[in-house]
């Protein structure tokens, strides 16, 4: 009975932050249809693996891990992938605001970026971003006001890094 109850608030998580963890998908692999991809599969694993939750409070935070590694997960596998002339895509994608921010995020490594989106992207509070990550909470507080240093260097002197 625990088991079902536990898997019905993941499946409601799911159904309430579906947008945000489709943003977070997309700011890793930009492809609108990759996006959904991953948060599906993820949405999948979370209700597959939902009896594996230890604990209620943090079902958000377990789902953007998921998002997060299988995100990763893709990107890895493309980058041992031949690369191929790719077909431009004839859909559209989301249109941010300030696309010199979202070009900036290129120049942070994978840790980097995951904090920098998890904090401002998604308004999580680092309490949220140490269990996603599995860092401690120094270790993200470095991690973010680092990235933070970089991004300022990228976009107020145009900088290279």
């Amino acid at each position: 009975m625990k088991s079902a109850m536990l898997q019905q608030k993941v499946e409601d998580e799911i159904l309430q932050s579906y947008q945000s963890l489709y943003r977070l998908a997309y700011s890793y692999v930009k492809n609108p249809d990759d996006a959904m991809d991953i948060v599906q599969e993820s949405a999948y694993k979370a209700i597959l693996h939902s009896d594996e939750m230890r604990n209620q409070d943090t079902i958000k935070g377990w789902l953007c891990r998921i998002v997060v590694n299988t995100a990763l997960d893709l990107l890895r596998r493309r980058s041992r992938e031949p690369s191929v002339d790719e077909i431009p895509e004839t859909g559209q994608e989301d249109h941010y605001e300030d696309t010199d921010v979202l070009r900036a995020l290129d120049i942070l490594d994978e840790r980097e970026k995951t904090v920098v989106m998890l904090r401002y992207f998604e308004d999580l509070k680092l309490s949220e971003i140490v269990q996603i990550t599995g860092e401690n909470l120094n270790t993200v507080k470095s991690i973010l006001y680092r990235s933070l240093r970089k991004l300022k260097v990228k976009l107020t002197e145009g900088g290279s890094l």
